[in-house]
């Protein structure tokens, strides 16, 4: 069976940045780079006639930013895989782009593996980060409440402790001697987390924290 091609728009103000990523992408035959544009204006105005499945999204524009361009993309096409384009410094950013729907983050001097994996695991339905950004991200993270939210009530109160710990780069282990608990304590409600968010990994759980107002960066 032919393998379905993956449709990629680049937006981005950098002309040679877009050049260099498209020459990229096109190392891989299942990757068409088919919109290069230079704004969040120029990329809206032409999405309706694009058939495009995942976008790479600078984060600072001119003119309409990344954070605005990602929220009315996702609202005329809800379908769209946006991966975020940041340099470091950019932190503030990232819970904003997560609240208009990014679900791929990656550094700009992100080595072509990482491209590729983010290509790959958006369009496999999870989330991603690079690890020197999702590294920098949990170390910044704090809890925004001892409480479970209201639009949360899947979890129990421990059981966001714990995620909390787990967004943050904890290993299980490092959890359990934090809470005084056991490891073996910790596997089972990371497992029970797992299962009711429906994450498949850390980045999912990150992106999930967010959305739910459990931590900020």
């Amino acid at each position: 069976m032919e393998e379905r091609r993956v449709n990629i728009a680049l937006v981005d103000d950098h002309t040679l940045f877009r050049t260099g990523l498209r020459g990229l992408l096109s190392q891989r035959d299942d990757f068409a780079v088919v919109a290069d544009l230079g704004s969040g204006e120029e990329f809206l105005a032409a999405l309706s006639d694009l058939s495009v499945d995942v976008v790479f999204m600078d984060i600072s524009m001119p003119g309409i930013d990344g954070v605005e361009t990602t929220k009315r993309a996702m609202q005329q096409c809800p379908a769209l895989k946006i991966i975020t384009l940041s340099m470091y410094g950019d932190d503030h950013y990232y819970s904003l782009m997560v609240e208009s729907g990014a679900s791929g983050f990656l550094l700009k001097d992100s080595d072509i593996e990482d491209v590729y994996s983010a290509v790959d695991a958006v369009m496999a339905g999870d989330s991603y980060f690079s690890s020197a950004l999702l590294g920098s991200m949990t170390r910044n993270m704090s809890r925004l409440s001892d409480v479970v939210s209201q639009d949360d009530d899947a979890l129990s109160d421990r059981e966001v402790e714990i995620l909390v710990e787990v967004c943050r780069g904890l290993s299980n282990q490092e959890i359990a001697d934090k809470l005084f608990i056991s490891k073996r304590t910790v596997d089972k409600h990371r497992a029970n987390i797992l299962e009711k968010t429906g994450c498949k990994n850390t980045a999912n759980l990150v992106v999930y924290a967010i959305k739910n107002h459990l931590v900020e960066i």
